[in-house]
């Protein structure tokens, strides 16, 4: 049985939607945990009165990303989970896409996948995977690189964001959760794909499972709009800075190869010091 996993804070309305996206889907054999964090805008009331099919996780407002999905997978395991899937609250899937990721893990039951994300406002593709090369700390962007005719089916992937990832029981009982002590919001997703890969289990990006995201409402974004040294100091130290300098090293530390990791840490401080600017 499958299992989505939502974290949520606040904005009630992103959830919604996102519920509603699910209750259309063409295959209905999954369920659904959400993990409120302390919401104060009626999340919860919403979630009891409008969705009561919905398994209901609730935390303190401390939890954060990292957290919160894994008190919603220890939930979906208790349940008698075979797979999970992580999703964001401010996405819509597909009517397809619970669907084709089932198939395709029927498929690849091993696999850890993910989604092609569009943009909800214009329909255009605007994520498909990257390939990392930790030598330089360089990545490719598949959707640069691929020609619109192979922009179908599964493309391996170094790492993958966690809104709309799905990941069979086999890969949590091998590698275990996220790593929410170390990771508590950013790079989570992306270490425990990567961690994951280095295990034997292989990570794609599945073309034709479909996400639509708003780009534009993500707290990364939101904070370089917003520019300031309180900002700034926030995008480097904060738990939710998209450039958390703490959050990079143990990253880099746990996944990149140690040859490479002098310079990749390198890089990676340079470009999160001045990037917050350029952007």
């Amino acid at each position: 049985m499958l299992y989505l996993i939502i974290p949520v804070f606040n904005r009630k309305e992103f959830t919604r939607a996102c519920l509603e996206s699910l209750r259309a889907q063409t295959n209905l054999a999954f369920r659904v945990v959400v993990v409120d964090d302390g919401s104060t805008d009626g999340t919860g009331t919403m979630l009891r009165t409008e969705f009561p099919e919905v398994l209901i996780e609730e935390g303190d407002g401390n939890l954060f990303w990292t957290a919160g999905v894994n008190q919603g997978i220890r939930r979906a395991l208790a349940e008698g989970a075979t797979r999970v899937l992580t999703l964001n609250n401010d996405v819509l899937a597909a009517p397809d896409f619970v669907a084709r990721m089932l198939a395709t893990a029927d498929e690849h039951p091993s696999a850890v996948l993910g989604a092609l994300e569009l943009d909800a406002a214009t329909g255009q593709p605007v994520y498909g995977g990257e390939i990392l090369d930790w030598r330089t700390n360089t990545r490719r962007d598949l959707l640069e690189t691929l020609p619109p005719d192979q922009r179908r089916g599964l493309h391996p992937v170094t790492y993958l964001p966690g809104r709309g990832l799905l990941i069979p029981r086999r890969v949590l009982e091998t590698i275990g959760l996220f790593d929410e002590k170390r990771l508590p919001h950013y790079l989570a997703d992306y270490d425990y794909t990567s961690v994951a890969r280095r295990h034997g289990f292989p990570v794609y990006c599945h073309y034709e499972a479909r996400l639509s995201t708003y780009p534009e409402e993500s707290g990364q974004e939101i904070t370089r709009r917003q520019r300031s040294l309180r900002g700034y100091y926030q995008h480097l130290f904060g738990i939710r800075g998209g450039g958390n300098l703490r959050n990079f090293t143990h990253f880099s530390l746990k996944n990149c190869p140690r040859p490479y990791l002098p310079y990749f840490l390198l890089n990676g401080y340079a470009r999160r010091l001045v990037g917050y600017f350029l952007h």
